[in-house]
């Protein structure tokens, strides 16, 4: 049981101490308005790897996800400062994060491209779209209705913190319980298997690329209801966090293994070691070196188990 669960195991005791340290050196970073901020941070890296941790376990990767999650906010963001209804707004930047994931699935699944080639490629394409689009300036004076969703600072707060945790409980749940989460796991373990099992592996690569753009669309609004002023440049190194956490949490980089809960832990993990950097007078520059090794260890740590195999 405890071999089982050692990688999420493992994370959560680099949380506590973490943790401890912090309590230790710098007992300011408990206060509430400092572990609201974090919470906010946080939750939408968290809504965004729920989709990363489906299409890892499929055994692909999606890099384009910055970009999308960039586009969608911006898009959500514009049609509110022109009048739009703010709902609506919402709903079109999620219709168009599903189509940029059914644009990539289409791709991946269909003509059986590289997954990174694409989403490489697509990353490109948004990044651009958007430069040219509005040449990088932000969409300022958004209606008080779009500023946490029309509540006030706390109660957006706890809005987002629900929005995230209902996401990720009805996606662990469904991985573990649903007929639709085994084949998942049935076509990153082992592609040709699964077809012959009755499973579509072609059918369940492109809806978890759907999934992955409406997460992230749905993680772009999250971030964006609480910034005052939405850049274009909003999901900038997106993808570096949310992949780390992914394979930090215990998903396998080679597909078919891997648990939410792990990456839920390596969400706030990875998100508190940016801001702990701060409170403990470390220079923030290190935050993306130490995610790059973090990402680099799992990675190993993954190779040297298949390897025991």
């Amino acid at each position: 049981m405890i071999r089982k669960y050692l990688r999420e195991i493992s994370v959560g005791v680099a949380y506590l101490v973490l943790l401890g340290l912090l309590a230790f050196k710098s007992p300011s970073f408990f206060q509430a308005d400092n572990i609201r901020q974090l919470l906010v941070e946080i939750v939408p890296a968290l809504v965004a790897a729920v989709g990363m941790t489906l299409v890892i376990i499929t055994r692909q990767i999606d890099i384009s996800i910055g970009s999308v999650f960039s586009l969608c906010a911006y898009i959500a963001a514009l049609m509110a400062h022109q009048g739009v209804p703010v709902p609506l707004a919402f709903g079109t930047a999620i219709g168009c994060g599903a189509l940029m994931g059914a644009l990539n699935g289409l791709l991946i699944a269909t003509l059986a491209l590289p997954s990174i080639v694409v989403t490489l490629a697509t990353m490109v394409i948004w990044q651009q779209a958007l430069a040219w689009w509005k040449q990088g300036a932000p969409v300022a004076s958004l209606p008080a209705g779009f500023h946490w969703f029309g509540l006030n600072q706390m109660a957006g707060q706890w809005i987002e913190a629900i929005i995230a945790l209902l996401i990720f409980l009805a996606f662990a749940t469904a991985m573990r319980y649903l007929a639709a989460g085994r084949a998942i796991y049935a076509t990153g373990s082992d592609y040709e298997a699964a077809r012959l099992a009755g499973i579509r592996p072609k059918l369940v690569t492109f809806n978890v690329f759907v999934l992955m753009g409406i997460l992230t669309a749905a993680a772009s609004i999250l971030n964006a209801v609480i910034m005052e002023k939405v850049y274009p440049t909003s999901g900038d190194k997106l993808e570096l966090r949310v992949i780390a956490a992914v394979v930090v949490g215990g998903v396998a980089i080679s597909g078919g293994r891997g648990r939410l809960i792990g990456v839920l832990i390596g969400v706030a993990l990875l998100g508190t070691i940016g801001r702990a950097l701060i409170f403990l007078h470390a220079r923030s520059e290190w935050g993306a070196t130490i995610q790059g090794t973090i990402i680099l260890l799992a990675v190993s740590s993954d190779a040297l188990d298949r390897s025991r195999r």
